[in-house]
């Protein structure tokens, strides 16, 4: 299916056009210790459909090949985020807790919002799941405000070196699902001292995460490809990101819409992992597991359809940077 051969751009080191092959691209290292770039070139009974898959397969298999970079470059971003503070990687914690209490004052005693046995439950069970909302909105914001600098932000990774640009992405999940981590472990702790205490479903978290995290993962990528291109795109996320959350379950639950908008609520990315994780924590009860698969189905597809997407359009970033 390929013929291999060295890239006439990196004969000798690294250069521009590092990033751009056919229908996949690897690395090696020489005895010296320089990179060299082997092109997987398709050979001519190759179609156009068996390129776009070669494409795709071997762009699946990058985490895999890079974990070791990701998992430096990850720890480097967590605590470059922190250098320098006087309380370090606490703020980690005090963070979810400060909006906690200013979201709590505003939507619980300011403008009280419609949730249903918010009075027998009392404010702490309110703060709770408000807090559960927030925590998975907090990683949508977090991710796909990044995302659309994420490779205009790193020109150098696409025009001096050969680097795995779709590891960028990865290393932006793995940090914000760090402080995602950090929140529920709080939330958690929460509910078992104020709330409804501590049920076997509370396993099923990682299951709820799992494709809300590979929805956001397709997500990023495809934002990160097309920021290249457009630049006003990076305007744009923050207002999305913010109607993400007044349109979400966050502040309320599905049933306080009106009848006609509830199913459209389902739309919204953050709306089925909001109310899994509150019916596996508040309601001790497993996910619903039928919602559940539907759901993995949709991120899966966004998760490949932003991968192909930030694969073909890769080819050109060294052009427009």
């Amino acid at each position: 299916m390929f013929r291999m051969r060295q890239s006439p751009q990196l004969r000798g080191g690294v250069g521009p056009g590092a990033d751009e092959w056919a229908c996949g691209q690897a690395l090696r290292n020489r005895p010296d210790g320089r990179c060299v770039a082997i092109l997987a070139l398709p050979c001519t009974a190759c179609g156009p459909a068996a390129r776009e898959w070669n494409l795709l397969s071997f762009a699946l298999l990058h985490p895999w090949r890079h974990a070791a970079l990701i998992r430096i470059l990850t720890r480097r971003d967590i605590s470059g985020r922190y250098r320098g503070s006087l309380l370090g990687a606490l703020w980690a914690l005090l963070t979810p807790l400060l909006m906690l209490a200013v979201f709590t004052f505003v939507f619980g005693v300011v403008a009280p919002t419609r949730w249903p046995g918010a009075e027998s439950q009392g404010m702490g069970m309110f703060a709770l799941r408000l807090l559960a909302g927030m925590v998975v909105h907090g990683l949508l914001a977090e991710l796909l405000q990044r995302a659309p600098s994420l490779i205009t932000g790193q020109p150098n990774y696409v025009t001096k070196v050969v680097f795995p640009l779709e590891a960028l992405a990865w290393v932006a999940l793995l940090t914000a699902l760090f402080h995602a981590a950090v929140a529920l472990l709080l939330l958690v702790v929460l509910n078992a001292v104020l709330g409804t205490g501590l049920s076997p479903s509370v396993l099923a978290l990682p299951l709820v995460l799992l494709p809300y995290a590979l929805l956001l993962l397709g997500l990023c990528w495809l934002l990160a490809a097309l920021g290249v291109y457009l630049r006003d795109l990076a305007q744009l996320v923050g207002p999305l990101v913010m109607v993400c959350m007044f349109l979400g379950p966050v502040f309320y639950p599905r049933q306080a819409m009106p009848a006609l908008a509830q199913p459209w609520l389902a739309l919204n990315p953050i709306t089925i992992p909001v109310e899994q994780i509150r019916r596996v924590l508040f309601d001790s009860q497993w996910p619903d597991w039928w919602v559940l698969a539907q759901y993995s189905l949709v991120s899966v597809a966004v998760y490949l359809f932003g991968l192909w997407a930030f694969a073909r359009f890769k080819q050109g970033f060294a052009d427009v940077l």
